[in-house]
């Protein structure tokens, strides 16, 4: 699967669209915590065709580079991991499916697309149609078929099986703590007003409506005590993922935690940087302090 951060152009659709990892044996049990990485996918298929004006370099900024492989750790301390293999500029899995922009394809949309979201207007539907730094992807009009077919091939049976393992999980522990992790831009969180200081990472639980708070103070909690900076829903509230899974009612609690690719990433090269290893083993005890936490006592197990 990790292919050393190359763009994978000779990928086609028969490769899976993702990779789940369970729990080792070794580990002292599953628990419920599911980890997630849509957007740190490297498969760029043939049927794509960007833009020639977009280079390797420009296109990989919409990627959560290395995401991946910081979560590789996790089950063995008893997490179930989902990581996504394609590219978030083929198709981006933190989107509604059909959420796409009118103006990027040849031919009408059917009636259950959603083009009116902000996501949409800003470029980034399930189909981008700007990478990161807002070049755009496409010198072409695109048609519905080529969307349906990424969306079927690659988005569905990515959230089926996130919505399985959740669950699975669910039907094991009595509840299900799913975390999406994503990484962000260092630029995103200096500019940023609402924060007197940028954040190493920024949780977003949609203000309390995806999480119990208990958890995300909790996960603050852990990340203070490794020496982690944070802040809540700012500028990040968690996406589609965290609103669409997070049910505290019925059990299941989503938290979104983006993290600053100033800790571990080369921005400009999009490689890994002098901080990935110390991070990596930072994260490492942080996979260990959340499946230790006493979920009765944090009010979330029955």
């Amino acid at each position: 699967m990790l292919r050393g951060g190359k763009l994978e152009h000779e990928a086609s659709l028969r490769e899976p669209a993702f990779e789940v990892l369970r729990p080792d044996d070794g580990a002292a049990g599953p628990s419920p915590l599911v980890f997630a990485s849509p957007h740190s996918g490297r498969l760029y298929p043939p049927d794509m065709r960007p833009s020639a004006a977009l280079d390797e370099q420009a296109i990989r900024t919409s990627e959560d580079a290395f995401v991946d492989e910081l979560l590789l750790p996790a089950p063995a301390l008893g997490a179930t991991v989902i990581l996504a293999r394609y590219a978030r500029a083929y198709v981006d899995l933190n989107r509604e499916a059909f959420e796409l922009d009118q103006a990027m394809f040849s031919d009408r949309l059917p009636s259950y697309a959603r083009a009116r979201t902000a996501r949409v207007a800003a470029g980034l539907g399930s189909i981008a149609r700007v990478v990161a730094n807002g070049k755009e992807i496409y010198d072409r009009k695109l048609t519905f078929a080529e969307a349906a077919r990424r969306i079927s091939l690659v988005h569905r049976p990515y959230h089926e099986t996130l919505a399985a393992l959740l669950s699975e999980t669910r039907a094991r522990h009595g509840f299900a703590i799913l975390v999406d992790w994503h990484s962000m831009p260092s630029a995103a969180v200096q500019v940023d007003t609402r924060i007197a200081t940028a954040p190493d990472m920024v949780l977003g639980d949609r203000f309390g409506a995806a999480c119990s708070p208990a958890f995300t103070t909790a996960v603050e909690a852990e990340l203070d005590r490794l020496g982690f900076n944070t802040a809540r829903n700012a500028p990040y509230a968690g996406g589609f993922t965290t609103e669409g899974y997070g049910r505290p009612r019925d059990g299941v609690h989503a938290l979104q935690i983006e993290i600053n690719r100033a800790l571990y990433l080369d921005e400009a090269a999009g490689l890994k940087g002098e901080g990935f290893a110390a991070l990596a083993n930072r994260l490492r005890d942080l996979f260990a302090g959340l499946a230790a936490l006493d979920w009765q006592a944090l009010g979330i197990a029955g």
